[in-house]
């Protein structure tokens, strides 16, 4: 989570660009004005050659990147959209505004969708898988692709905090066929807000380029005023100013993932001989982003314990145990779409997993003295 830890001279002056030279933060149009900077074009471009990826498509946020990415795919009201039971809020509330029918499945101990539950929840209205990257570890692709091919299923990849991370030899977010990111201010890269779509098909990303500008098809055959349109759409537009940001962060983000791994291997390698703790699994071929380590302790008791002691220290942890009811599918009764009757008991193995879990955060600009005091709050938490 450390994009703001790096936030200096280049965002200023990629914004300078915007405020003193183009003085146009629309990403679109205006040309006589813009003296040739394009931003959030240029933002997706760069973005898109360096995941290796067809075509990428800059939106205000992760969330409307997966709204605008189901648009893009033309499902019917009631369609069913299967994903992750530990996932934030806003992969959810994306699928009830696409008018499809969110169905959350269990998780293994790689703390992302369960291939066997996958398998056992797909029906005939299941048309797209929405995979979370749960905090930078990669689901099992392999697995999840085998399944959803031979049921001829789109596959989703939510990548909010797996930017940069890998999976084999491919980057998260270019496995599947739509690839979504977050640029929150939380987020390994950010903008802020913002977000990234990527795509393998044309067309699909040629419907949601128009999707995400009220319909417009940018036909350069005519004026703006008078372009052409197939459907309806919403305004999810990425601001030049966004753009700016992101393209100085993009820079920076082979730094940031390495020196992420570098800290998680640190801290692992200091407090896995505890007796007590295990580590989250990683599927095989995993390159993770290295967003947060996340242990597994004996209960909940002992995660909460975990909590305080590392408070105490001057540090936090992420999403779990603290932020759990915003990020687990069991607990959203507020969400009458999803929260039915049993619905919670049939998520049980997910919440057995996730109770007993801590999740340490980790940053660019980690000091020694910080690992330390993980391993020495973690120790007096589980003893």
């Amino acid at each position: 989570m450390p994009g703001y830890e790096l936030i200096n001279k280049e965002e200023y002056l990629e914004c300078r660009d915007v405020l003193k030279k183009s003085k146009t933060f629309f990403r679109m149009g205006f040309n006589p004005f813009r003296k040739g900077i394009f931003k959030v074009d240029t933002f997706e471009k760069k973005f898109s050659k360096h995941l290796n990826s067809k075509y990428a498509l800059g939106v205000t946020s992760g969330t409307a990147a997966l709204r605008v990415a189901i648009a893009s795919l033309n499902l019917k009201p009631g369609d069913e959209i299967i994903t992750s039971a530990f996932t934030f809020v806003a992969t959810v509330e994306a699928i009830i505004e696409s008018r499809c029918k969110p169905i959350c499945i269990n998780i293994d101990e790689s703390l992302n969708i369960d291939p066997k539950e996958l398998e056992k929840k797909i029906t005939k209205k299941t048309k797209a898988v929405i995979v979370v990257h749960m905090l930078g570890v990669p689901a099992k692709m392999d697995d999840i692709l085998k399944i959803c091919k031979n049921k001829k299923i789109k596959v989703i990849e939510d990548t909010a905090w797996g930017c940069g991370g890998k999976y084999g030899n491919k980057f998260l977010g270019t496995i599947g066929d739509i690839g979504t990111f977050s640029f929150d201010h939380a987020k390994a890269i950010t903008t802020g807000e913002g977000g990234m779509i990527v795509f393998k098909s044309k067309k699909t990303f040629l419907n949601a380029k128009a999707w995400h500008d009220h319909g417009h098809e940018n036909n350069p055959k005519f004026p703006r005023w008078e372009d052409t349109r197939k459907s309806s759409g919403f305004n999810f537009r990425m601001t030049e100013m966004q753009g700016a940001v992101g393209l100085a962060q993009l820079k920076k983000l082979n730094y940031i993932v390495k020196k992420q791994k570098m800290n998680h291997d640190l801290i692992w390698n200091k407090i896995k001989s505890i007796p007590g703790i295990s580590r989250r699994k990683y599927p095989t071929g995993s390159k993770i982003s290295a967003d947060a380590l996340i242990i597994f302790v004996k209960n909940n008791d002992i995660a909460k314990k975990c909590r305080l002691e590392l408070l105490k220290q001057g540090i936090s942890t992420k999403i779990l145990p603290e932020a759990y009811s915003w990020h687990f599918a069991g607990l959203w009764s507020h969400i009458k779409e999803l929260y039915k009757k049993n619905f919670k008991n049939s998520l049980k193995e997910s919440e057995k997993i996730l109770k007993k879990s801590v999740s340490i955060p980790i940053f660019v600009k980690m000091k020694k003295s910080q690992i330390n005091a993980i391993k020495k709050s973690l120790i007096k938490a589980v003893s």
